[in-house]
């Protein structure tokens, strides 16, 4: 879980963002104004994995908290999120020292990927090393393993082999387990490349999971969410 800080004057924009993070997961803080930001942001205990602001604020500009915020020396990843659509508004904000830019109107599956992204990159979605469990499972991120615990009705435990891919998905799903995953976030996430517009490519995989794990009887942990995507059971 990670403690992000949405920035927001739009209190619909702000809820809506702040819903869908929620949903994912995360703990977030809403803030809509700059000149409370910057309350939050100088807090004594305040801390953030993640800032995610608008840049026309009243208080303090997006681009005053950016710099506020690199002042410090702080490394936590900010996104921007802004009508301005010109590349030298973009190029001006990254050089400043903003993570990444989203133009509104903008898609929060989008918006949640990028999250992902900037959390990855961070370390903070969980420590490499730490095993993933989920019921019967567990994933261990070091050594690439997928090993089943034997069920209570005597269902078959053991490894279960998968491929690079195969893993990468179930970890993804694992480290956040109450999310639906779009397939286009599941095929970015474990291909760690933009996503080529082939649902059909995520949906085969994750069948050749389920049929893996069919003997030990955990195949139905895999959900599919028909519209969006697939989540953890």
């Amino acid at each position: 879980m990670a403690r992000v800080l949405v920035i927001e004057d739009d209190a619909a924009i702000n809820d809506v963002v702040a819903t869908r993070l929620s949903h994912d997961g995360h703990a977030v803080t809403q803030a809509f104004s700059g000149s409370e930001a910057r309350l939050l942001l100088g807090e004594k205990d305040a801390a953030y994995d993640l800032v995610i602001s608008d840049l026309m604020l009243p208080g303090s500009t997006g681009e005053e908290l950016v710099g506020l915020i690199r002042e410090r020396k702080d490394a936590m990843p900010v996104i921007v999120i802004s009508a301005r659509t010109t590349a030298a508004d973009k190029v001006d904000l990254l050089r400043l020292g903003a993570d990444d830019y989203l133009t509104k109107p903008f898609d929060l599956d989008e918006l949640a990927a990028r999250v992902e992204v900037q959390l990855r990159h961070r370390g903070d979605a969980a420590p490499s090393g730490a095993p993933l469990r989920w019921h019967r499972w567990t994933l261990d991120p070091d050594a690439r393993t997928l090993t089943v615990a034997p069920g209570e009705a005597g269902e078959k435990g053991g490894a279960v082999s998968l491929t690079k891919i195969e893993f990468n998905i179930l970890e993804a799903l694992v480290r956040r387990p109450n999310r639906v995953f779009s397939k286009s976030e599941l095929f970015e996430l474990a291909w760690s490349e933009p996503f080529a517009g082939d649902d059909s490519t995520v949906a085969v995989h994750v069948s050749n999971i389920r049929s893996k794990l069919r003997e030990t009887g955990t195949d139905d942990y895999l959900k599919t969410v028909w519209g969006m995507g697939f989540k953890l059971a």
